[in-house]
């Protein structure tokens, strides 16, 4: 498949058949996605591969109470787990707050799940010290989930990055014994997507990209657009 059109079409997946997902397609996914760029090429990654039923529930049950104040915080108008503004949506709301069954099921019913984690002693985490939640450590992984995700493309499988389980991070590195100084980074859903293959609806280049600075004039948008279909 043309690479463009594995980045125009790698789709959100959530929903799955029961068809399995091979140890050797998953090799195959693995031994090209491994070339994703990684700071001082320390290559910091771990992948979990679980299949097995009680763990996925576990995890999934390890997400509801983060989906359930994400979705809380959505219906009051706020963007979730955002670190800038805090939320004005008190335990009670959360609490009463059913989760979303994408935040939560999909776990569950994936015929595989990724566990993506990263060795946060090989990470070059250069922004430890700005007062602002640190972010650059996922430079090193992030690339690597990516590209899993457009070779699982390539192979006809799909899947989603989530990372609502991550704030019950303590309790999933326990359920799978993964050491300190390990940072759970994503939890993949992978399975043959139920929902058709299609492109993606994304903002035209010109609203985000500008020249020099912040405030810049922005680029001139693609001659074909960028707005061609729906989806996430």
């Amino acid at each position: 498949m043309e690479l463009y059109e594995v980045m125009r079409s790698t789709f959100s997946a959530r929903e799955f058949s029961d068809q399995p997902v091979p140890d050797e397609v998953l090799t195959r996914i693995f031994e090209n996605a491994r070339f994703a760029s990684s700071g001082g090429n320390r290559q910091g990654e771990r992948v979990i591969v679980i299949r097995d039923a009680p763990a996925k529930a576990a995890l999934a049950a390890l997400a509801v109470p983060a989906a359930k104040r994400y979705a809380a915080q959505v219906a009051a108008g706020e963007a979730p787990w955002n670190t800038v503004n805090p939320t004005k949506v008190d335990a009670e709301t959360v609490a009463r707050t059913p989760a979303p069954r994408s935040l939560t099921e999909t776990l569950a019913r994936a015929p595989v799940l990724l566990v993506v984690c990263v060795d946060l002693r090989v990470v070059a985490s250069t922004d430890q010290d700005l007062d602002r939640i640190g972010v650059i450590s996922g430079a090193s992984i992030y690339p690597f989930v990516q590209n899993i995700l457009l070779a699982a493309r390539n192979e006809g499988y799909g899947g989603t990055l989530t990372t609502i389980v991550i704030a019950a991070e303590p309790e999933v590195k326990t359920l799978l014994g993964i050491p300190d100084g390990v940072a759970v980074c994503a939890v993949v859903p992978l399975g043959r997507p139920v929902q058709r293959l299609r492109r993606l609806k994304r903002r035209p280049v010109s609203a985000f990209a500008v020249h020099e600075r912040w405030d810049g004039a922005p680029l001139d948008t693609p001659a074909q657009g960028s707005e061609d279909g729906v989806g996430d």
